[in-house]
């Protein structure tokens, strides 16, 4: 598939401003093959110059505490501790028992009762009614013109009812010998007349104990059968299996019960809630019940016609540990066109919302492997340069944080943010103390002059796009992501050479860049044989930032000898110089 200034809709959204760690300069780079050009270092000159000014940072950088480096856990069960295991084990016995009970299930829609149109009959009846309504009035009145008269009723009702009540009595008593526990109701008989008289009788009947008053309806027994034919769970019979037996809930294609990869989807929301059962037990019904309702599998075939967008958010390569690394760049939104289709209103940005959910869905499904030992996690590196702040995408933002916290729970690797303006990094400095160090360690940020060199910290110069400093292109024909660059570090005002070997009848191709450019750099051909001459393949020139950032070249030749390229740094910072080559035999 988290900070606001367009704060990116990924995987485990992009967290509030948080804490900043910026790489130091001496952190070492990744050792180059065994086999590799000479690199020598010269001064800028042999002439006398005063000492070169030491390099100078931002403050709002060299002030950021750095955050201790974070290590993801393994998804193999051999490799948990105790208590992570059994955690494990009960979280299964709950999720198939919640399978057996359908708790992943839609909650029925609420019952709509639709009004019946009103026939001849229920039209007579409801004017008699209105009719009888009308009449009542008149009947009280003849009522209180006779108080007296119904006052001897009352004398004779009660007269009567103490007269029922002994054969009512011998009823009963010949009816307990056939019936064992008979069930007796009492009703309590309130007449009232005028409000000025009550008489309470008390009146008892027999309830007769049959297959009613037991329970066992019909309906019943039928019910009672088709709870006999559900499987249960015994010693023989594993509750998950049983589980299985009734449904197959699955998420992101994998089933929750009996399957090799469900144990890493499983940690995930036991990580997610550190291993609080029931609490990672509710978050996995919510989210197996918000994908039903919001139709992920249907979304998954949907065409948003949102192409444009391929621009804002891409896959591109892989990091150092083989994880699927995904850009948000989302100053890209600088095109007013491009924004008011994402975001011009409410239609379009629930739109875009559901563009960005299907986008991290089709990654996890294409690009994660769940079994046990495979990569199930990604890292995503957000481009803050020129991303507007304020505007119509902050409540779809909002909105998709939440989602990808709610359903997407650990699939973050590592969140890298470049060219990060300097007041975001004082923001976060300010954040960090009231966050956790897990929290803290999965994110990183870096200023403009760092973003480069913090990128190739995590994925290799190969892999990274050269809009981010590396030397990744889209149709480069000579080199692929398998071709290695290596990586030198020169130093301010100083000349480094490097010597690519060349032999007889070959033909030497290479391309290189320097991030930050402001360098000279030549190249020239140097025979091995004595009494050669040396040839000037490309004369020494300044590279400036304007400049096309990788430079190729190449020579051809029918005689053993080198290629000596040199890079002149007299600026007062070190450079990072990459470069890699190939050689051909000259018939190709």
């Amino acid at each position: 598939m988290a900070q606001e200034t367009i704060p990116p809709t990924s995987a485990e959204a992009t967290p509030p401003p948080t804490d900043v760690v910026i790489v130091p300069e001496s952190d070492p780079t990744p050792p180059p093959p065994e086999e590799k050009p000479a690199v020598t270092e010269t001064p800028a000159s042999d002439e006398k110059k005063s000492e070169p000014e030491k390099e100078t940072k931002p403050e709002a950088e060299t002030e950021m505490p750095q955050s201790v480096s974070f290590k993801e856990e393994s998804n193999l069960v051999s490799d948990l501790s105790d208590p992570e295991k059994k955690a494990l084990e009960e979280f299964k016995q709950l999720i198939a028992s919640a399978i057996k009970n359908r708790e992943f299930e839609l909650p029925p829609p609420p019952v709509v009762e639709e009004e019946k149109p009103k026939t001849e009959e229920t039209k007579a009846e409801e004017t008699k009614a209105e009719e009888s309504k009308t009449e009542e009035p008149k009947a009280d009145e003849s009522k209180t013109e006779e108080p007296k008269a119904e006052e001897a009723k009352t004398e004779e009702l009660k007269t009567e009812e103490t007269k029922v009540e002994e054969p009512k009595e011998e009823e009963s008593k010949t009816e307990e010998t056939v019936i064992e526990e008979p069930k007796t109701e009492e009703k309590e008989v309130v007449i009232e007349e005028d409000g000025a008289k009550t008489v309470e009788a008390i009146e008892e009947t027999v309830v007769p104990v049959s297959s009613t008053a037991t329970g066992t309806t019909p309906e019943d027994t039928e019910v009672v059968a088709k709870e006999a034919a559900v499987p249960s769970a015994t010693q023989d019979q594993p509750v998950d299996e049983v589980a299985a037996a009734l449904e197959e809930v699955s998420i992101w294609g994998v089933p929750l019960v009996g399957d090799e990869r469900t144990d890493s989807v499983l940690l995930k929301f036991l990580r997610a809630r550190e291993f609080k059962v029931k609490d990672a037990l509710t978050m996995l019904k919510n989210a197996v019940i918000w994908r039903k309702q919001f139709g992920i599998e249907s979304l998954l075939e949907e065409d948003l016609d949102l192409q444009e967008m391929n621009r804002v958010v891409f896959t591109c390569g892989v990091d150092r540990e083989n994880h699927p690394v995904c850009y948000n760049v989302y100053g890209e939104f600088q095109n007013k066109d491009l924004y008011e289709k994402a975001f011009g209103d409410e239609e379009k940005r629930q739109r875009f919302l559901k563009w960005r959910i299907q986008y991290l869905e089709k990654g996890i499904i294409n690009q994660l492997d769940f079994k046990p030992g495979g990569v199930c996690s990604m890292v995503q590196v957000t481009d803050l340069k020129n991303a507007p702040s304020l505007g119509k995408h902050r409540p779809v933002t909002k909105q998709a944080v939440t989602l990808f916290q709610d359903n997407y729970p650990e699939f973050i690797a590592k969140k890298v943010f470049i060219n990060v303006p300097w007041w975001y990094l004082a923001v976060n400095r300010m954040m960090s103390p009231f966050l956790t160090q897990r929290t803290k360690s999965k994110f990183v940020f870096a200023g403009p002059s760092k973003s480069a060199d913090t990128l190739f910290r995590y994925i290799a110069p190969e892999q990274v796009p050269v809009q981010f400093g590396g030397l990744y292109r889209e149709g480069e024909s000579d080199f692929t992501i398998s071709d290695a660059v290596m990586e030198v570090t020169i130093k301010p005002s100083s000349k480094n050479t490097i010597d690519l070997p060349l032999s007889e009848n070959s033909l030497l191709v290479w391309e290189l860049r320097v991030v930050g450019a402001e360098v000279s750099y030549g190249a020239e051909f140097v025979p091995e044989a004595e009494g050669g001459y040396t040839v000037i393949v490309q004369k020494t020139r300044k590279l400036i930032l304007a400049d096309e950032p990788v430079i190729k070249g190449s020579y051809k030749t029918g005689e053993t000898g080198k290629v000596v390229l040199t890079i002149d740094n007299t600026t007062s910072k070190k450079k990072k110089l990459l470069y890699r080559t190939k050689t051909k035999c000259s018939a190709e």
